[in-house]
């Protein structure tokens, strides 16, 4: 009954945040910013939980890589986290922005998983630090990609743009997949060098 309720109230966390995307958020969709209203705190990589509140998703901008997602205050004044993503693809693209939870351990905030664009049919998959990917990965009984722990505080780093060292050493760390099962793969084995072509990406 608990793990129904808990379900129940997951759902109605993405049907809010759905519901929170406004027209200003379609301002440039080169860099595809969103606004996102949550009601409770939510976990990103990093170590960091943002508080109940509004806050801006947006691509870094770089011509050359649409992997690496910043996020904001509402304003656009404060960089809380640059992280590092990978493709994630689904069959229909939605028409609403998404952002999807991984499931953690009881009483702590959700973990971002995923983020989605109107009319994209490829999101982005947010990458941890191992060891929380580890964690991450056995409590919601699915994969999780990873970056070396060491590179955790790069996340938090201030990042203007894709040369930004903090930015690059994340870029070339060597990704892998966190699996359920507590082994470690690498992310083309779990995910696909397509990740149109894994099951486990399409959501």
């Amino acid at each position: 009954m608990r793990k129904a309720l808990h379900r129940m109230a997951f759902a109605l966390c993405v049907a809010t945040l759905v519901a929170a995307f406004g027209s200003p958020a379609k301002a440039d969709e080169a860099n595809k910013l969103t606004y996102f209203t949550f009601s409770a705190p939510v976990e990103l990589p990093g170590n960091k939980v943002l508080p109940a509140g509004t806050y801006a998703f947006k691509l870094m901008d770089s011509a050359g890589d649409r992997n690496v997602v910043q996020i904001f205050n509402k304003d656009l004044t404060m960089l809380y986290a640059t992280v590092l993503t990978i493709p994630d693809y689904r069959p229909q693209p939605p028409d609403k922005p998404i952002i999807k939870f991984s499931e953690t351990s009881q009483g702590g905030p959700e973990a971002i998983k995923e983020w989605f664009y109107p009319g994209d049919t490829y999101g982005q998959e947010f990458v941890y630090p191992k060891s929380r990917a580890t964690e991450i990965a056995k409590e919601s009984h699915q994969s999780v990609p990873s970056m070396p722990s060491e590179l955790s505080g790069n996340i938090t780093q201030p990042a203007n743009n894709s040369n930004a060292p903090s930015v690059t050493a994340m870029k070339d760390a060597q990704l892998k997949s966190q699996n359920a099962n507590g082994q470690e793969t690498s992310v083309q084995q779990t995910f696909g060098s397509n990740p149109a072509n894994n099951s486990n990406n399409q959501k």
